[in-house]
């Protein structure tokens, strides 16, 4: 069945994001954009997807946990996953290889855990934006490893994308998709909004042709593309 998707959403965990972005206002907001499958992204951790999955479900919403991975050479990837386990597992690595650098909001913003009640429950202290000690080249590989997918996220940017980084596209990577276009660039794309506000959740407007309403599912039908 065709849905409609944005697999590229930021909640108030990650710090340039607003604070009312928690999961249960973007899963009502997306729903009432007429989206059908929305994934969570968060900078470098996978702390709000029990709440997501939740609020999602709640919202007759496909939800799929996942993270934007900043690696050692400062490109975004996003990770997707079949399950929030298999998230946070991955999310425990990550952490691991992050620099010990304290948050300060009053400059990048609050960085805050949102419990079942959809209330914030607690905040986090290290700054979630720097890059893991993770290269671009195992990303691929990590992902596979707890069953999820791993592509470049807004590949056309000028900051913080494989080719402004890399300056060039390298299929030995792994990358069997982008998020965006660019020239190069020998594999499929999708198109996701990597919203960190409300109201940049976007109109729903491209499908995905998923088997069953899974997260698993959307991963299996990305791999496929």
């Amino acid at each position: 069945m065709d849905r409609y998707y944005d697999l590229h959403i930021h909640s108030c965990l990650s710090p340039c994001a607003d604070d009312d972005m928690t999961p249960g206002n973007i899963c009502a907001m997306a729903k009432l954009a007429g989206l059908e499958i929305v994934a969570l992204t968060d900078h470098n951790t996978c702390g709000n997807v029990r709440a997501f999955m939740k609020r999602a479900e709640e919202n007759g919403l496909v939800g799929v946990p996942g993270m934007e991975l900043t690696t050692r050479e400062e490109v975004h990837v996003v990770c997707l996953f079949p399950d929030c386990d298999a998230a946070e597992r991955f999310s425990e690595v990550v952490s691991a290889r992050l620099p010990d650098i304290q948050n300060k909001p009053h400059i990048f913003g609050n960085q805050l855990y949102i419990g079942e009640d959809d209330l914030p429950c607690g905040e986090e202290p290290r700054l979630l934006l720097p890059a893991a000690d993770i290269g671009i080249y195992d990303t691929v590989a990590m992902a596979e490893e707890y069953g999820g997918i791993a592509f470049p996220a807004h590949i056309g940017r000028d900051a913080f994308s494989l080719l402004a980084v890399l300056g060039l596209w390298d299929d030995s990577l792994g990358f069997t998709l982008t998020e965006g276009t660019a020239g190069g660039v020998s594999v499929p794309h999708i198109v996701n909004s990597d919203a960190h506000r409300l109201d940049a959740i976007p109109d729903a407007q491209r499908t995905l042709t998923i088997e069953t309403p899974t997260a698993k599912a959307v991963i299996d039908a990305l791999k496929a593309l």
